[in-house]
């Protein structure tokens, strides 16, 4: 089973840049994308032929949102966490399979001087909290935007950058407790390399240097170990200022 997460960054403005060619030639099983940006009338994929589409809109016009694509059948799906307070930006699809939950997040970012890293740091233990319900009753995969480098590996200048939104000490404390909790990061299971990176400013023509961050994940759950066959960071795609991130399951 293939999967993929990307977030498109405007899902309009994508599907002219390399998505359109990028779903017809990757035949994954599951797609998820974030910060679609639009609803779903507004972005016409009735071209993709064998998809179901499940589309969850921010409240606020051409914001964040997600959406996941699935060839698969499921049994239910869930836009939220439901909590009123999380809800408003679209920033989760949750999906039942028959043997796992999927989990399409885009986490908020905590902005220019960490402004909204309290906020930020309640997302991620609601989010946290979320996924370890859903594991009670299956495991879990949580793919998207999680918006922070874990570790020095996953950026390019770790000195830098200490105290930006999305390495700040405090995110990426957070993002241990999530692993943790008793998630896999599938792409470091696979991969030690340095220099592998997911998302890249658009100023200074950082992705032409490669002066990038790995904030995009597959996380799967400690069941799910054994079944895991190959993660990808697909840095050659372009169409967005984020690259695809693919996983392969048995």
């Amino acid at each position: 089973m293939k999967l993929v997460s990307w977030n498109v960054n405007g899902v309009r403005a994508c599907l002219d840049k390399g998505l359109r060619e990028y779903l017809h030639s990757t035949n994954a099983d599951v797609v998820c994308l974030q910060e679609v940006k639009a609803e779903q009338h507004q972005a016409d994929l009735t071209w993709l032929e064998g998809y179901q589409v499940l589309w969850n809109p921010a409240v606020k016009k051409g914001y964040s949102g997600t959406a996941v694509l699935t060839r698969n059948n499921f049994a239910a799906h869930a836009l939220g966490m439901g909590l009123v307070e999380h809800d408003n930006e679209g920033r989760v699809i949750s999906v039942e399979f028959p043997d796992f939950h999927l989990v399409n997040v885009y986490t908020p970012n905590a902005q220019n001087e960490l402004a909204r890293l309290p906020y930020r740091l309640k997302w991620d233990e609601a989010f946290r909290l979320y996924v370890k319900r859903l594991e009670t009753t299956k495991p879990v995969l949580a793919c998207g935007d999680f918006n922070v480098a874990h570790k020095e590996i996953d950026i390019a200048r770790p000195k830098e950058n200490r105290f930006s939104p999305g390495f700040s000490d405090e995110e990426r404390a957070s993002f241990t407790t999530l692993l943790d909790s008793g998630f896999i990061d599938t792409f470091r299971h696979f991969d030690q390399r340095p220099q592998q990176y997911s998302w890249w400013s658009y100023r200074a023509g950082a992705r032409g240097k490669n002066v990038g961050w790995r904030i995009d994940y597959w996380l799967a759950s400690e069941a799910l170990k054994p079944r895991l066959k190959a993660a990808r960071i697909r840095q050659e795609i372009h169409g967005s200022d984020h690259c695809p991130v693919e996983l392969e399951i048995a």
